[in-house]
């Protein structure tokens, strides 16, 4: 488990990663060599995975976000299936689910066209791949990977304002 001030600092990174040492030790209240022990600690038990940036897709021409649901027939080595999946440049996630279908991938696309060619040049082309059903997106909310760290109160305070 982890402690509050490690949560603090791990929200803190979830905004901003390249936050540096100092300033997260100035927002948590430790000295910079504190922080930074902490900060390796997560890293080691593997809390944090990694540090990268996130682009604008839609600025580097690949607005249109698309979900296709895959139904596959090799249910023993849906593994490979999904590796064949996940090996697309465009596909940015891949879920295998419970229900009728097998998986549930996340693809960025120019537009439809290159959409088209994906779902028949790559993804059907998986020798496992039964059928696809694709839903494209027309307006997104929210996106994010933040993961949501709650705070517990201070001692003796309340959440009841």
């Amino acid at each position: 488990m982890i402690n509050e001030i490690d949560k603090q600092i791990l929200m803190i990174l979830q905004q901003n990663a390249r936050t540096s040492n100092a300033e997260l030790a100035r927002q948590v209240g430790l000295v910079p060599s504190a922080v930074l022990e902490r900060v390796r600690k997560l890293e080691e038990r593997g809390i944090i995975e990694g540090y990268s940036v996130r682009l604008n897709a839609r600025k580097l021409g690949l607005g249109l976000v698309a979900f296709v649901f895959v139904r596959t027939d090799d249910y023993v080595r849906e593994d490979k299936a999904a590796g064949q999946l996940a090996a697309i440049p465009e596909v940015l996630e891949v879920h295998h689910v419970a229900g009728e279908d097998c998986f549930l991938v996340k693809v960025r696309a120019e537009d439809t066209e290159q959409l088209g060619r994906i779902l028949r040049e790559k993804i059907a082309t998986i020798k496992s791949v039964r059928s696809t059903r694709t839903t494209i997106v027309l307006n997104t909310s929210k996106e994010t990977r933040e993961l949501p760290l709650e705070l517990e109160p201070p001692e003796g305070g309340s959440n009841d304002d």
